[in-house]
């Protein structure tokens, strides 16, 4: 399995964090893909990222949570970081309007301006949004026939979105909101091929049933697996080999 987005560089996991890994290795997940928050973060992923190179990969990107008025400089970093070349997606990027609409506008500036960085680096997106599909969808038509790829983390949408998404040419993260007693995820998956879906975390947030309420970590995401399993009536190890292929070619992984 690949975990597609993880911060477990957080301090969530400082007294604990090669025992995560030793855990998430036993479950199965053979890499994690750490995806930065903001400026504030970078520092800690690639420390991370340093300390686990064998086994993780990096995101560059802004929040659109961490938005504000003076967002320009964190893009300026963001950009700067990406021309290393050290990164296999940009992202954690979006709009998310669910707590607060204060920066919508500024959100989607930021979000094109990431959007333009993955065409020119040629890296896929990482792309987070609450209740803001309308804005994202209407964003990403202004980039219709220009290559636009990624994935839709931590997928919330219905069957009308999921299958916008797919269309313009995304997949699916998946992760622990899938497991829970009243998530509408299962039938919108249902409804959809399991071929553009991927696996994933968002550790430490989201942790799966029978993990709830504890703090998430890869090793957690077989609970994951195994409802995409059931959902299709497929094996867990189907699951496993087309995510894992999914996000391979994606990220251009050559592990």
């Amino acid at each position: 399995m690949i975990d597609t987005h993880s911060h477990i560089y957080g301090e969530e996991y400082d007294g604990d964090r090669d025992a995560v890994m030793s855990a998430a290795k036993e479950a199965g997940v053979e890499s994690i893909m750490l995806v930065n928050v903001d400026t504030t973060t970078i520092d800690r992923m690639k420390q991370a990222h340093s300390l686990y190179a064998d086994c993780t990969y990096m995101a560059m990107g802004l929040h659109p949570t961490s938005v504000t008025e003076s967002f320009a400089a964190g893009l300026a970093l963001v950009d700067s970081e990406l021309r290393t070349g050290a990164y296999r997606a940009v992202g954690e990027v979006g709009i998310d309007l669910y707590w607060d609409t204060t920066y919508k506008d500024l959100q989607i500036e930021a979000f094109e301006s990431q959007v333009e960085m993955s065409l020119a680096y040629g890296l896929p997106l990482i792309i987070h949004t609450r209740k803001a599909f309308a804005e994202l969808f209407a964003s990403l038509k202004r980039f219709q026939g220009r290559e636009l790829h990624g994935v839709f983390h931590c997928f919330g949408g219905g069957i009308e979105e999921a299958k916008k998404a797919i269309s313009l040419g995304f997949y699916l993260g998946i992760g622990g909101v899938v497991t829970y007693k009243n998530s509408s995820l299962p039938d919108v998956l249902s409804r959809l091929s399991p071929d553009r879906l991927l696996l994933e975390t968002d550790a430490p947030y989201l942790s799966p049933v029978p993990y709830r309420g504890k703090r998430n970590e890869p090793a957690y995401m077989a609970a994951v697996r195994d409802k995409i399993a059931s959902v299709f009536s497929i094996t867990a190890q189907k699951v496993d080999e087309m995510t894992t292929k999914n996000a391979q070619e994606l990220f251009k992984l050559e592990r």
